[in-house]
């Protein structure tokens, strides 16, 4: 998927996969993100949880490919914020939350600097089956031994390539990052159109939420 497609997408607002509301998932497990150090949150968008995170005192650092997403972030939580340039990206920086705006794959880890954890809750998500491989391989590229990631992926049974969001099941999970990760599964929240009148109307039979804890191996 090319940076025109995501462009588009949040030049015509259609941004379906952004929740208004802090994650749930990541209320009932922050614990896997440590309580200190920086939080990378990758394909950012406007999520409010990176909010959330610095409310939490936690430094958040963010990457994100369009400027509508990240001029809308800072605009819609009222942050102050700089812009300064840093090689091919445009860094926003705020006292708490700093933003790359760029190309995740092109990002390396001198740049991106030390993070002691990674919050995953649209990035992968965004990823067709096919660029999955080069999403992990390039989150290892970024990371120190030891680093966690806090993951959370949806699995329904619409077609794979229909999206984003796309499915990815956790037998894949386990798959594409067993290379440089270990995988845990720490829950997974499966509901039906009597729980969620919305799958009904996604013509879907059910809608599994998988939420994971990942570790960069040494």
């Amino acid at each position: 998927m090319k940076a025109e497609f995501w462009h588009a997408r949040w030049h015509e607002n259609r941004i379906g996969f952004h929740q208004s509301e802090i994650n749930r998932f990541l209320l009932r497990h922050a614990a896997v993100l440590g309580t200190s150090g920086p939080v990378f949150v990758p394909l950012c968008g406007k999520s409010r949880d990176m909010a959330w995170l610095a409310e939490q005192g936690r430094q958040v650092v963010g990457i994100e490919i369009s400027p509508l997403a990240v001029e809308a972030f800072f605009r819609e939580q009222n942050i102050p914020v700089d812009r300064v340039g840093r090689g091919e990206y445009l860094e926003y920086r705020s006292t708490d939350i700093t933003i790359l705006l760029g190309d995740y794959f092109r990002l390396t880890a001198e740049l991106l600097g030390p993070v002691a954890a990674v919050y995953d809750r649209a990035a992968l998500i965004a990823m067709p089956p096919a660029m999955r491989p080069a999403y992990a391989e390039q989150m290892a590229r970024l990371l120190a031994p030891g680093t966690p990631v806090l993951l959370i992926a949806p699995f329904s049974p619409k077609d794979a390539h229909s999206g984003p969001p796309f499915p990815v099941s956790s037998a894949e999970i386990q798959e594409i990052f067993a290379g440089h990760f270990t995988v845990e599964v720490l829950e997974c929240e499966r509901k039906t159109p009597e729980d969620d009148p919305q799958l009904a109307e996604q013509g879907l039979a059910w809608r599994e939420e998988g939420v994971y804890r990942l570790c960069r191996r040494g």
